[in-house]
C-alpha cells in the first residue's frame, strides 16, 4: 500500500460516522470502524453479504442507491430504518448517498445519526406547542379580551374629571390594556386553523418584497446580500404569509447583528435529494426548494437551540417569543420544514419548502 492510499485509508478510519463503499455488485468493498460499531459486525462479515441485508424491507435504502447509480450526484435520505436484528437492530438515522465519479456502480454511504431526523421529531414537537398555543389563544380572546375594553373604556371616562397626577395614571391603564391586548391578537394567528389560499409562487419575489421592507428600516450598519439559483421552479403556497416568515426571520438576523453591524446574506438552492420520512408512516416527503437566512452575529445559546421554535422562548431582553413560533406554524402549513444552524460566526436559519404538486415528476 503506498502512501497515498495509506492516507486515505487513514481518513476513512477518521470519520466520525459510519461509512462503508457498496460495489456494482452490491457487495461492501469498504467500511471504516464506526460502520463496524454500528452494526455490530466486523468488516469480515459484512462482506459476506448483500447490502441490502442491512436495511430493513420497508426502508428506502436501496432505492437511494439505486437512484445514485442512474442518475448520479448525491441523494439524501432523512428519518429512514437502518440496520437488522442480525446487524445492530433497527434505528432511525439519516443517509447520504454518493457516486463515484470514476468507478461505474460504485457508491459511498454514510450513515449520519439523528441530526436531520432529530430535527424533523422538533418539527412534530413545534406543532403540538402551536396546538397549545392556539387552544390557549383562543382561551385569551374569549376571556381576557372583552374584560379589557371595559376596563380601557372605564380609564378612559373617568380621565377627563381627574387631576394631571391621576390622569396619569388612567393613561397608564389604557396603554397597559392595549398592550395586553396586542399580545393577545399576536397569539391569535396560531389559532387559524384555515386552509391556506394557495397559487403558484416565485420565492424570489416573496424574498425581493422582504429585501425592501428592511431597506425600509435603514439600518445603517447591515449590509444585505443575496445568492439566488435563477432556475427555481415555483412553490405552492400563500405570498403574505411567506413574506411573513422570511421578515420575521431578517428581523431576528437584523438584530442580532444591530450592536456591531454585519452581513444579512439571503441564500435559495435547489437539493432535489432532500426527501424527508414521516415517523409512523411510509410517506416519503421531498423538500427540494431550500432558502437561507445566514446572520454574523453572536448565535443562539447552544441550551437554547433545541426549543428556539417553541412558543415564549426568546434570548432578546424585551423578546416575547413568538417570532419563530408563528415562522414554525407558517413554514409546518406549507408542508416545510425550517432549521437553526449554528455557524463559526452567527447564525443561519433554514427553510426547505416542497414545489408545486403539478410541477413535480413522478418517482
Amino acid at each position: 500500500m503506498n502512501s497515498l492510499e495509506q492516507l486515505s485509508r487513514a481518513i476513512v478510519e477518521a470519520m466520525p460516522n459510519p461509512l462503508f463503499i457498496v460495489g456494482a455488485d452490491d457487495r461492501i468493498m469498504l467500511a471504516n470502524s464506526a460502520a463496524e460499531d454500528f452494526f455490530q459486525a466486523s468488516f469480515m462479515m459484512l462482506q459476506k453479504y448483500p447490502v441490502d441485508e442491512l436495511f430493513p424491507f420497508s426502508s428506502p435504502a436501496m432505492e437511494a442507491i439505486t437512484k445514485v447509480r442512474d442518475e448520479g450526484g448525491v441523494v439524501n435520505e432523512y428519518a429512514i430504518s437502518v440496520g437488522t436484528p442480525r446487524f445492530g437492530s433497527e434505528r432511525i438515522v439519516d443517509l447520504q448517498t454518493t457516486g463515484l465519479a470514476d468507478r461505474p456502480g460504485v457508491v459511498l454511504v454514510t450513515v449520519i445519526r439523528q441530526s436531520m431526523a432529530q430535527k424533523f421529531d422538533l418539527q412534530l414537537s413545534h406543532r403540538g406547542a402551536a396546538r397549545s398555543v392556539s387552544g390557549m389563544a383562543s382561551m385569551l380572546a374569549h376571556e381576557i379580551k372583552n374584560p379589557l375594553s371595559g376596563i380601557r373604556g372605564a380609564a378612559q371616562l373617568l380621565e377627563p374629571s381627574l387631576n394631571e397626577q391621576d390622569r396619569s395614571l388612567a393613561r397608564l391603564i389604557c396603554d397597559e390594556t392595549e398592550r395586553i391586548r396586542t399580545l393577545v391578537d399576536q397569539m391569535e394567528v396560531f389559532s387559524d386553523e384555515r386552509p391556506l389560499e394557495r397559487k403558484s409562487i416565485n420565492i424570489h419575489v416573496v424574498l425581493e418584497r422582504v429585501k425592501q421592507l428592511i431597506v425600509a428600516s435603514k439600518y445603517d450598519n447591515i449590509v444585505l446580500a443575496e445568492e439566488y439559483d435563477p432556475s427555481l421552479p415555483a412553490v405552492s403556497g400563500n405570498h403574505d404569509q411567506l413574506v411573513q416568515v422570511f421578515l420575521n426571520l431578517c428581523k431576528n438576523a437584523v438584530e442580532a447583528m444591530e450592536q456591531f453591524g454585519g452581513t444579512l446574506l439571503m441564500t435559495t438552492a435547489f437539493r432535489p435529494g432532500v426527501r424527508l420520512g414521516v415517523p409512523g408512516s411510509n410517506v416519503r416527503i421531498s423538500l427540494p426548494l431550500e432558502v437561507c437566512i445566514h446572520d454574523e452575529g453572536e448565535g443562539v445559546p447552544a441550551d437554547m437551540r433545541p426549543h428556539i421554535f417553541d412558543p415564549f422562548i426568546s434570548s432578546k431582553v424585551q423578546g416575547k417569543g413568538l417570532g419563530l413560533a408563528l415562522v414554525a406554524k407558517i413554514v409546518r402549513d406549507h408542508g416545510g420544514m425550517v432549521e437553526c444552524i449554528d455557524r463559526e460566526r452567527g447564525t443561519t436559519f433554514r427553510v426547505l419548502l416542497p414545489l408545486e404538486k403539478r410541477l413535480e415528476k413522478a418517482p
